[in-house]
């Protein structure tokens, strides 16, 4: 009997360990930025999509929701722990890939959207990269790491020439989207000129401004703006958490592409936005913009980046910057 209730008590003691092994957090943390694009974001937090699909696999969770200005400064925080998911433009993904491959492998949860991002100047006399000068300003989310960053340098390559994809980085100031809004449109700041995402290009346009450069120029096509991504050791630990989320991304955007008016409501309701549900409609509808999780033309930042020295290692397939559960989708 001695011998039985030993066992028994060893039993138990490897089934808790077990338990506590297999625990998952009780609390994460999710970053966002600023500007439509983080649409499927907002009703991800809002509507608390996140703790409904972890309830439903068991989990009870607290989700924590901060915003970033720039995607340089969120994979600190998600490099100390202190974050579990960012989201942000393809060059910090892309960066922060390359950094932590062999260690903590971040790689992507999925695409966030594809849309076009302009490059634009309430400078009369700016109509291309060209006509930039010393005096000129440009404000964009992070210098050198941001991808509206490296858009201008792709930009700049292409208008100057192989080697001259620098040439314009001494004119751009890190800012947020807001903050870069207000700056242009005062007409009192050394800003005059922002490469910024929607709603605020648009705005910025309709208020006097026009556009030098678009993104899909460069690339040749539609791509992908942001992306989500995470570690590989939270997404192993984490598994149903992980999960969720990924429903919960999923949800969403379908949320989204079902009904844009609604979705047009829901973004000035959370954003506070002053501008009227008919122009962020109008965005909504631009068939330019897309709410997907199929990344699109990640490979064209990837081989620029290795190819100026950005990243030490040029991917193979834009498979290798995502977990499986995007595989099945027809990305580039």
């Amino acid at each position: 009997m001695r011998r039985l209730r030993m066992i028994t008590m060893l039993a138990g003691a490897v089934v808790l360990s077990s338990t506590v092994a297999r625990a998952e957090m009780a609390e994460i943390n999710v970053a966002q930025q600023y500007g439509i694009s983080y649409l499927p974001m907002m009703l991800m937090e809002e509507k608390k999509l996140v703790e409904k699909h972890a309830k439903a696999a068991g989990i009870d969770v607290k989700v924590g929701w901060a915003k970033f200005a720039g995607g340089n400064v969120m994979n600190d925080a998600l490099l100390s722990g202190s974050l579990q998911f960012a989201s942000g433009g393809v060059g910090p993904f892309v960066t922060l890939w390359a950094r932590t491959r062999g260690n903590l492998d971040v790689r992507g949860v999925g695409a966030l959207n594809s849309m076009p991002i302009h490059l634009v100047t309430r400078n009369p006399s700016v109509k291309t990269l060209a006509d930039f000068g010393p005096g000129d300003r440009i404000a964009l989310p992070a210098v050198k790491v941001s991808v509206q960053a490296v858009l201008l340098q792709m930009g700049a390559e292409q208008a100057f020439g192989p080697g001259q994809q620098n040439r314009l980085d001494p004119l751009t100031v890190t800012m947020s989207h807001p903050d870069a809004m207000q700056a242009l449109l005062s007409g009192q700041s050394e800003i005059d000129a922002h490469f910024g995402s929607p709603p605020f290009q648009y705005q910025e346009v309709a208020r006097g401004s026009h556009v030098v450069l678009n993104s899909y120029d460069v690339l040749g096509g539609p791509a992908t703006f942001n992306v989500i991504w995470t570690t590989t050791k939270f997404k192993n630990d984490n598994p149903k958490l992980y999960d969720a989320f990924v429903k919960a991304l999923d949800e969403a955007i379908a949320e989204i592409n079902r009904d844009k008016r609604a979705a047009a409501e829901a973004y000035l309701r959370i954003s506070k936005d002053k501008d009227n549900v008919d122009n962020i409609l109008k965005m909504l509808n631009d068939p330019n913009i897309v709410f997907t999780t199929t990344p699109q033309n990640i490979m064209k930042f990837a081989e620029f980046m290795a190819k100026i020295g950005a990243i030490k290692t040029k991917p193979e397939s834009w498979r290798e910057f995502f977990f499986p559960n995007v595989y099945s989708l027809a990305g580039s």
